[in-house]
């Protein structure tokens, strides 16, 4: 056999190509890669013709053992695994690296038939040997690359929030330090612009804090606590600590009445984090002396709380990128980016969903869509 796979090499390569030009990503260029079939063919061809000597033994060397089990070192698995991480460099699925070798088993079978070439038994034991130990590795080492790589992307995203959090941190702490020593001298009042200063560097500080903890639990998984609670006390308790940031913005905020039998079952703590975010966003981006409106209503068997801002619209196709992670529409890029990501989430976790609706020339319209409760169903 190994004298056929000598005298067809050209021809099984040149087939192999064809097979692996039908599955190859974009832009990859038609050049074998480097540990690739090629090397392969010659390692098997190698392996036959030790396997003819008085030491067979010593093949194992070349393909390594039968069976699998504990890794050996060996050229094949040697190859195999730096082909693995080749492929995984251009863009391969771990498919395509299970596919590679098999096109190689397919072209010699092919063509075997096709000369009326006769394949002893043990010669073919020997070609499934060096294919499954090449599968083997190969498809070891792309998932430890994968992985790797993965993790790596992980750890710079992490890196990048505890960046931009910490940035935010200090930022927001000297300037609540700087102004805390500026009244302490005695020379202004807590009542004038220093006092506001210090005010708004509090409330960021607040703000700042209170995303992080919704986003770690979201992030961590951990366990959604649903209880019954009154929409009215709900939305109450929001423009209690909204009122502050209204007028540390100098914006007004509206807030409609709410029916008292309306109920939500919802984990509150994530709720109040996704609504608080939801107006921070709304005073953030709106024009100064705007008024943003917070509206809480039921509509069939939903109940809805709409944030509308005043920051004059959103370009085309803008609207849903708002949610990615890391995004900021407006010309104030303080803060992180993760809000409106983490309100999503925060709403998700609740069975809800969160949306925007564009008002040209206006605003935009955040609404929560909640499952309808009442209060009455406590009593029952």
């Amino acid at each position: 056999m190994h004298e056929f796979l000598t005298s067809n090499r050209a021809d099984l390569i040149a087939r192999c190509r064809v097979k692996v030009a039908r599955r190859a990503p974009p832009g990859v260029p038609e050049v074998e890669l480097e540990h690739g079939i090629t090397v392969f063919l010659e390692q098997l061809i190698k392996t036959l013709q030790v396997e003819q000597t008085s030491e067979p033994a010593r093949s194992r060397k070349v393909s390594g053992p039968t069976g699998g089990g504990k890794p050996a070192l060996s050229e094949i698995g040697e190859s195999a695994a730096l082909h693995g991480k080749e492929l995984l460099a251009h863009g391969f699925s771990i498919d395509a690296v299970v596919h590679d070798y098999g096109d190689l088993c397919q072209a010699i079978t092919d063509l075997a038939f096709e000369r009326g070439m006769q394949i002893d038994i043990d010669e073919f034991r020997t070609l499934n040997r060096c294919l499954d130990n090449a599968i083997a590795n190969a498809v070891t080492e792309f998932g430890y690359q994968h992985d790797f790589a993965l993790a790596g992307q992980q750890v710079d995203v992490l890196n990048e929030k505890l960046g931009f959090f910490a940035h935010e941190l200090r930022n927001h702490l000297c300037t609540a330090t700087l102004a805390l020593s500026i009244i302490k001298e005695g020379n202004v009042g807590l009542g004038g612009a220093t006092g506001g200063v210090l005010d708004r560097a509090l409330v960021s500080l607040s703000n700042l804090i209170d995303r992080s903890l919704a986003e770690v639990r979201m992030t961590a998984g951990m366990p959604v606590h649903q209880h019954l609670f009154s929409l009215a006390d709900f939305i109450a308790e929001i423009k209690l600590s909204a009122s502050l940031e209204a007028q540390v913005r100098n914006c007004s905020l509206a807030v409609s009445n709410v029916d008292p039998l309306l109920a939500v079952d919802a984990d509150r703590d994530l709720l109040l984090s996704a609504a608080g975010n939801l107006l921070q966003n709304a005073f953030k981006f709106s024009h100064p002396g705007s008024e943003i409106v917070l509206n809480a209503y039921a509509a069939a068997d939903r109940i809805l709380i709409d944030v509308e801002d005043r920051c004059g619209g959103l370009p085309p196709g803008d609207a849903e990128r708002l949610f990615h992670p890391f995004t900021q529409a407006g010309a104030d890029t303080s803060g992180l980016g993760l809000g409106l990501s983490i309100a999503r989430r925060s709403i998700l976790a609740n069975k809800g969903e969160l949306s925007v609706r564009n008002l040209p020339g206006s605003g935009c319209v955040f609404t929560i869509d909640l499952p309808r409760r009442s209060l009455e169903e406590a009593k029952r």
